[in-house]
């Protein structure tokens, strides 16, 4: 599709044929993931009996998915996602039903439990990643597709702010184990209405054994062109993983209870929303490669003032100006990470970006384990927002730094989705 030279809105994204029956099909099975990390944390604290099991559970079962996402985006681009997308999503949704009904009561083997756990995790049908590839493959309107990545990235804020209160429901009337069985379902139903829908099954996998041939059989050579997207997701990443603990620590130094946590997370996520919505509706005139170290500067500028707050108030209202800035950062991510691929090749480089967020944020995590206790709450704050920081820099440097496979990548980009004049530049 193309869209006219009047400004898109987010509806003109619904008017595409199918593409509001693909979005929600879509939709549906990645809200299996806001669902899924409480679930299988709870059932396996439940049927063991400890929380040093159910870490270690979940922490095999999140390097499982989050590291071998791009090899599983590679599937999909190779063999297309209806070939790929029901295999892996059956098998996924089988071991997590397996995985429930082994741990629905207390006693279950520890063992058998983290098999399954490991199993499912590297089975996780990478949806987010393929649903942006489509998007790339019917808008040819940048200013659109902009949009269309930002809406995507404000639903996933929602999806995984509403999947744990899913949970909490369930859990009100059921063993945790029928939110993993639950998860499966939603997974397993998305995946199949995504796959089924005609705008899926008219992007060729075709395309994927075309850029093999243009390149003589050899692999995708684009990883410089991709640094920067997935330098800055890293980045964004290792802050907001980081940002979760030290909200709970700063949560518990104040004397507040743990409900506060919530509220406090939950303006980080409406920020990011709010940020995301208004990144998409500006048509930009500085180009993806000048914005993106921007974004993250802002970032983690903000995190820095959050290390200076008095009360938890001011807290929130920092950890809220810092969302602000998230979403449209991993947008913009998204958008040069698309613009640097060659056709054949948008699902798995998405996926880098993708997984470099997700293990970032387990990193930050980790780090901020750490860190919390042996130094002041302040400058560990302060430690976050210089790795936003740190990451806006290298994407500056990379930006400066000649790359004489550029402009190749450029001239692909630009034959797949012509620019518009008044548009945004194609990523340098």
């Amino acid at each position: 599709m193309s869209a006219s030279r009047s400004r898109p809105s987010y509806a003109a994204l619904f008017r595409i044929p199918h593409a509001r029956r693909t979005f929600v099909a879509a939709m549906t099975g990645r809200l299996s993931y806001g669902v899924v990390s409480l679930a299988m944390m709870l059932t396996t604290t439940r049927a063991t009996g400890s929380y040093a099991v159910a870490g270690t559970v979940m922490a095999l079962f999140g390097a499982m998915s989050v590291f071998l996402s791009p090899a599983r985006a590679a599937l999909i681009d190779r063999h297309g996602a209806r070939r790929a997308l029901i295999p892996m999503a059956s098998l996924y949704a089988g071991l997590l039903t397996a995985f429930a009904a082994a741990a629905w009561r207390p006693g279950a083997p520890v063992p058998a439990i983290g098999a399954l756990a490991v199993a499912a995790g590297a089975c996780t049908p990478p949806l987010g990643p393929t649903m942006r590839a489509v998007w790339g493959e019917v808008v040819q309107d940048e200013r659109l597709l902009q949009r269309a990545y930002s809406l995507d990235g404000v639903v996933e804020e929602i999806l995984f702010v509403s999947g744990p209160l899913l949970v909490g429901a369930v859990v009100q009337v059921a063993p945790p184990a029928a939110a993993v069985a639950l998860s499966a379902v939603l997974v397993w139903s998305g995946t199949l209405a995504f796959v089924l829908s005609p705008v899926v099954a008219g992007v060729r996998p075709a395309a994927a054994k075309a850029a093999e041939a243009a390149h003589g059989g050899r692999r995708w050579r684009g990883g410089r062109a991709l640094a920067q997207p997935v330098v800055v997701a890293l980045g964004v990443g290792l802050s907001l993983g980081a940002v979760d603990l030290l909200v709970i620590a700063f949560a518990g130094q104040h004397h507040h209870g743990a409900g506060v946590v919530a509220w406090v997370l939950a303006a980080l996520s409406l920020g990011s929303a709010l940020g995301g919505l208004l990144n998409g509706a500006v048509d930009w005139r500085t180009a993806p490669g000048v914005r993106l170290p921007l974004l993250a500067g802002c970032l983690g500028l903000t995190l820095l003032a959050a290390g200076l707050a008095p009360g938890l108030g001011t807290l929130t209202v920092a950890v809220a100006c810092a969302g602000f800035f998230v979403a449209p950062a991993l947008t913009t991510s998204y958008l040069m990470a698309d613009a640097a691929a060659p056709p054949g090749f948008r699902t798995q480089a998405g996926a880098w970006v993708n997984t470099a967020v997700n293990a970032g944020s387990s990193g930050g995590a980790a780090g901020a384990g750490l860190l919390v206790g042996r130094l002041p709450l302040g400058l560990c704050f302060a430690l976050s927002g210089t790795l936003a920081l740190a990451a806006a820099l290298v994407c500056v440097r990379s930006a400066r730094t000649p790359r004489p496979d550029a402009d190749a990548g450029h001239r692909a980009a630009e034959g797949a989705r012509p620019a518009e004049a008044d548009g945004a530049q194609l990523p340098c």
